[in-house]
C-alpha cells in the first residue's frame, strides 16, 4: 500500500533509511516500497516456535536464527529486493549487515491470507536464486500444513500434513514434530 506522501521510487539506502524510522515494514522490491500488514495471533505463534526451536537447536554452533524484523536482501534482474521472512536461519561465515542478510541457508514464511500467494509464487521464485538458500518452508497457519521446497530436491514440494509427522529441516538437520510447531493453537 502506497501513501500520496511516500515516493513511488526509493533507491536502496533512501528505503533503508525510511524504513528504520517507519512505523509500518515494508518490503522493497526494485525501489518501490510495499506495506505488510501486521500479523495474527496465530501467526505469531507459529513463527515463535519455530524460531525458539531453531534458536535451542543451533545454541553453540555455526548458525543462528533470525526473525521477523531482520530482511533478507536479494538482487533479481538487477533489481534489489528487501523482503521480511518470518523466522531465518544463516550459516557459516556470515557477516550481516545491521538490518538484513544476504546468505540464508533456511527461511521460513509462516502464510497469511494477504501473502500466501506471493509466498507461494513470487518469493518462492526469487528465493531460490540466493545461492546459500537450502530450504525454502511454508507454514499454513489455519490448517497443519507445512510445505517444504529443498534446493536438494530441486525445489518440489514436500507437504506435512500428518499429527505427529516430524517435520525435518535438512538444511540445519533438526526434526520437529507437526504438533510442536503448532503448539499452543487449538
Amino acid at each position: 500500500m502506497e501513501s500520496a506522501a511516500t515516493p513511488l521510487f526509493l533507491s536502496v539506502e533512501d528505503y533503508l533509511r525510511f524504513e528504520a524510522d517507519s512505523p509500518v515494514r515494508h518490503d522493497y522490491i526494485g525501489g518501490r516500497i510495499h506495506a505488510m500488514s501486521g500479523t495474527s495471533v496465530r501467526h505469531n505463534v507459529i513463527a515463535l516456535n519455530l524460531a525458539t526451536a531453531f534458536l535451542s537447536h543451533l545454541r553453540g554452533g555455526p548458525c543462528q536464527a533470525y526473525m521477523a524484523d531482520v530482511k533478507v536482501r536479494l538482487a533479481v534482474n538487477r533489481e534489489d529486493i528487501f523482503y521480511y521472512p518470518d523466522v531465518m536461519v544463516a550459516c557459516g561465515d556470515v557477516r550481516p549487515e545491521e538490518h538484513y542478510l544476504r546468505d540464508p541457508t533456511l527461511i521460513v514464511e509462516v502464510l497469511s491470507p494477504s501473502t500466501e500467494n506471493i509466498d507461494r509464487r513470487e518469493k518462492l521464485l526469487n528465493y531460490t536464486l540466493i545461492p546459500t538458500l537450502n530450504e525454502y518452508v511454508l507454514v499454513a497457519q489455519d490448517t497443519r500444513e507445512i510445505t517444504l521446497h529443498r534446493r536438494a530436491e530441486q525445489w518440489r514440494p514436500v507437504v506435512v500434513t500428518a499429527a505427529g509427522a516430524p517435520v525435518e529441516f535438512c538444511a540445519i538437520k533438526l526434526t520437529v514434530p507437526l504438533e510442536q510447531i503448532y503448539e499452543g493453537l487449538a
